[in-house]
């Protein structure tokens, strides 16, 4: 019998990062709270651009975008927000969206499975993903409760179950 096998990745749906920002930007355009303080949330490039004329603004627009990313089922693991920084009359603050398990991370993992895990379940890394592979679902289903189980600084999903 062939070996049965799933991927540990962090990934983020793109197109649901952008709906959560868009419906961000038309809440801040409607609140009341929000009118003449030139609030604004966008991408610029590959960043998300927040700008506001107070820092506490900006650190607000940035929760809202949190909130519509949660419920949108995202990860905040995945959001890497910086501070507000001052830029003439108005304050910017950057966020990145992380994709990707870095090798170090990647091998964090392994170790926790190898340590942790179940017997003969092998876990190799795959340039930024991680392939657990074993004979036994079962035992494979116990390396995901695992994982979950664990609080690690970056977003997990599995994939590619074999």
């Amino acid at each position: 019998m062939a070996d049965s096998s799933f991927d540990i990745v962090s990934k983020v749906d793109r197109q649901e990062v952008d709906n959560a920002l868009n419906q961000a930007a038309k809440e801040i355009s409607q609140r009341y709270d929000f009118r003449g303080v030139d609030a604004s949330i966008s991408w610029s490039g590959e960043r998300i651009e927040i700008r506001a004329n107070a820092e506490e603004r900006a650190n607000a627009v940035l929760d809202i975008f949190q909130t519509k990313l949660v419920k949108r089922g995202i990860s905040l693991k995945a959001l890497d927000a910086g501070e507000p920084q001052a830029s003439g009359k108005e304050y910017r603050l950057y966020c990145d969206v992380k994709e990707g398990i870095s090798t170090d991370d990647a091998k964090k993992v392994a170790k926790l499975i190898r340590d942790e895990g179940p017997k003969g379940v092998k876990a190799q890394v795959q340039g930024d993903e991680l392939r657990v592979s074993s004979k036994s679902r079962d035992a494979l289903q116990d390396v995901q409760r695992l994982v979950r189980e664990k609080d690690f600084d970056f977003a997990v999903q599995f994939v590619n179950y074999r």
